[in-house]
């Protein structure tokens, strides 16, 4: 089964980081994706950058409304994202742990709800 874990952390504690700390993190969140790779969960991830560059639409009547920044004004924002493989929640978890920037915030786990292909001869 198909796990998106969602990695949230504080900005601004973020940019408080000496650049040796952003570096080492950086190579610790490289590593594991080497190590979830070797052992089959790792599908897909990527960092983000800051919540300052984002672009927020929303359609309304079929009309698009944009704003620029983020949906919400929040204590943690999305920093980026790592699509495991796993055979259940518990193993998630385990594979979870292993993110870096967790120790900085959290890690959101959440099961990948498959959709259904239409059968097209009907």
């Amino acid at each position: 089964m198909k796990y998106l874990c969602l990695v949230y952390y504080d900005e601004k504690k973020m940019q408080q980081l000496s650049q040796q700390d952003w570096d080492t993190l950086n190579r610790e969140c490289i590593e594991c994706v080497e190590g979830l790779t070797q052992g089959g969960h790792f599908l897909d991830g990527a960092p983000l950058l800051s919540t300052d560059t984002a672009t927020t639409l929303r359609m309304r009547d079929n009309k698009p409304l944009i704003t620029d920044g983020p949906f919400a004004e929040t204590k943690e924002q999305l920093a980026g994202f790592y699509m495991l493989e796993a055979r259940d929640m518990n193993e998630a978890i385990r594979l979870a742990e292993k993110i870096p920037p967790a120790r900085y915030g959290c890690v959101e786990i959440r099961p990948v709800r498959e959709l259904l292909e239409q059968d097209n001869n009907r």
